[in-house]
């Protein structure tokens, strides 16, 4: 992986991480100090939304982990797993986050239930994007266990010689 690839990267997770705590921040500001009117359920949905910025700050850091992995050559090991099946609960509990979202704005939505479709469908979206990651844990899986293979098979290369 090139130096610019992982510079790119890092420079838009920190980009994300500093985008969702100014979220946060706005949520935690707005549950202190903006009443509600009542004409949406706003305290409830500005606790989701932070909750829906911890699953992004943990997914921006356990990608940093494995980027810092794949620079340090370590990637094809049993360490990347632990991060990898982070990414995937975080994956899975914004999904969740998302849903819940859905069946807070589905009331208001009465007229409309295109809406509250669309944003099922979103849910769902999310949810096959956890899938995928756990497609590539897979695949990482077996590109460890040809590692091992490999270095098994190297050993014994270099008892014969």
């Amino acid at each position: 992986m090139g130096k610019l690839t992982v510079g790119a990267l890092r420079a838009v997770l920190v980009v994300v991480l500093a985008g969702t705590v100014f979220v946060q921040a706005s949520m935690v500001w707005a549950l202190a100090t903006d009443p509600e009117d009542g004409s949406l359920p706003l305290t409830p949905l500005r606790l989701i939304t932070i909750l829906g910025m911890v699953s992004a700050q943990v997914v921006v850091v356990c990608v940093w982990r494995l980027v810092t992995m794949v620079r340090r050559g370590t990637v094809f090991s049993h360490a990347a797993f632990r991060y990898v099946d982070v990414v995937i609960g975080a994956i899975v509990a914004a999904a969740l986050v998302w849903f819940a979202v859905t069946v807070i704005n589905a009331p208001g939505q009465r007229d409309d239930p295109g809406v509250t479709i669309i944003m099922g469908g979103v849910g769902v979206a999310i949810l096959g994007v956890a899938l995928i990651v756990l497609v590539l844990r897979m695949l990482l899986a077996q590109a460890v266990a040809r590692d091992v293979e490999a270095a098994q098979m190297q050993a014994e290369l270099d008892e014969v010689i």
